[in-house]
């Protein structure tokens, strides 16, 4: 699993001029799956992101995670994360998953994180061409993969 952390003032998903979901402060999480991830993929990537001290303390240090400021999520699936540009100008996409694999991933992904949060997590539509609007607060943009874990 890749994925791209955005530390959002807020953020929102429309598909064909109709919200889909939107959060305050928080996290926007960009999420690909390709197929060799696994449940423990998802287990560790969930706890990174959720103890993930990026949040401002009073000081103005980055040392709260988003469980720690009650903040908000949204997840949106994004196959092009897996983009390989080696050969050519035309990105493959070959390590992304497909739907079949994907679908039920993302949404496990996101189940998880709800338990661990103890609460609801927005979503895009999956497959869908999506809107994707943020308003990222810091810049703060992490990336963060399971078969790379540094």
């Amino acid at each position: 699993m890749r994925t791209v952390l955005q530390r959002v003032s807020k953020a929102s998903v429309t598909v064909e001029e109709e919200l889909i979901s939107s959060i305050g402060h928080g996290l926007l999480i960009l999420l690909g799956i390709e197929d060799a991830d696994t449940k423990e993929d998802i287990d560790w990537l969930t706890n990174k992101i959720l103890n993930l001290r990026i949040f401002n303390d009073e000081n103005e240090v980055m040392n709260r995670s988003v469980m720690d400021v009650d903040g908000e999520i949204i997840v949106v699936s994004q196959f092009t994360l897996h983009a390989q540009t080696k050969k050519g100008n035309r990105p493959s996409y070959i390590k992304a998953a497909k739907p079949d694999i994907a679908v039920p991933m993302y949404e496990d992904f996101v189940q998880v994180l709800e338990q661990k949060l103890g609460k609801k997590v927005g979503t895009g539509v999956f497959g869908a061409d999506m809107k994707v609007e943020l308003l990222n607060d810091g810049p703060v943009t992490i990336t963060m993969d399971t078969k790379n874990k540094e």
